[in-house]
């Protein structure tokens, strides 16, 4: 379950803040007008990001499919959130400039069909990014654990709006960046398992039985979370206590 809380609460963050920094833009500007592109650029990335969770889960029993979609959640979310390190500080400027242009094409119904566009695109690959990942979790009370971390997204964009300046967001992607990329190392693991359970891999059965304790569903798989866990909670907490340290310092 906590895997989902903090995979849900991060991406879900992520796209509650692009919306809220669109509608935000679009009511500096004066385009007020845009904002049902926004809403349906919405509606469309929900659809699209379940469908593509629905067909996850259909195919999900099959070794072959499992192992190829780890690897590639393990590649798109990793680059995903080096890409977000990188561009972070600068993530509101750059969904502006972007925005301005799509908003401002030559007629009315390009701008809303810009609009539309870019909103749909953001949001949905915020959902397409959780559904790969969710669909690498198999613990218990999955569904309590997604509904935990939407409320708590839900939460954090609201504090955000009205108390942004004392929200560490940068802090926030940091430690959940540094949880999905331990994470992918256990994504990767469980490839390969996967595909030695299919019979692809050169000595499938060794490779099989070797990472069967370690897999989602082994003995081990709780510990491995937790241990996840730990590492990032002790990595905020050192990282807290550095900031403190020099916030005294220049004081």
């Amino acid at each position: 379950m906590l895997n989902a809380i903090i995979i849900v609460t991060r991406e879900g963050f992520e796209a509650f803040l692009t919306v809220a920094i669109i509608l935000a833009y679009l009511r500096k500007t004066g385009r007020d007008w845009l904002r049902p592109a926004v809403w349906w650029g919405i509606a469309l990335s929900l659809v699209a990001s379940f469908a593509l969770g629905y067909w996850l889960k259909n195919v999900s029993n099959q070794p072959l499919w499992e192992g190829v979609l780890a690897i590639v959640a393990a590649i798109l979310v990793a680059t995903f959130v080096i890409h977000m390190w990188r561009v972070a500080p600068r993530m509101k400027r750059d969904m502006e400039a972007k925005l301005e242009q799509h908003a401002t094409s030559g007629s009315r119904a390009l701008a809303i069909a810009g609009t539309f566009a870019f909103t749909l695109f953001m949001v949905t690959r915020e959902g397409m990014e959780t559904a790969l990942m969710l669909i690498q979790v198999r613990q218990g009370r999955f569904f309590l654990g997604c509904a935990i971390g939407l409320a708590l997204a839900a939460a954090m964009s609201a504090l955000w709006a009205h108390f942004g300046h004392r929200i560490n967001v940068k802090r926030f992607f940091q430690v959940t960046g540094l949880f999905l990329l331990l994470f992918i190392g256990q994504i990767i693991f469980n490839g390969i398992h996967e595909l030695a359970e299919a019979g692809v891999l050169p000595n499938s059965d060794a490779i099989h039985s070797a990472t069967e304790p370690y897999g989602p569903d082994g003995r081990f798989a709780p510990w491995i979370t937790g241990g996840i866990i730990v590492l990032c909670a002790a990595w905020v907490t050192g990282a807290t206590l550095v900031d403190r340290a020099r916030r005294r310092a220049v004081a």
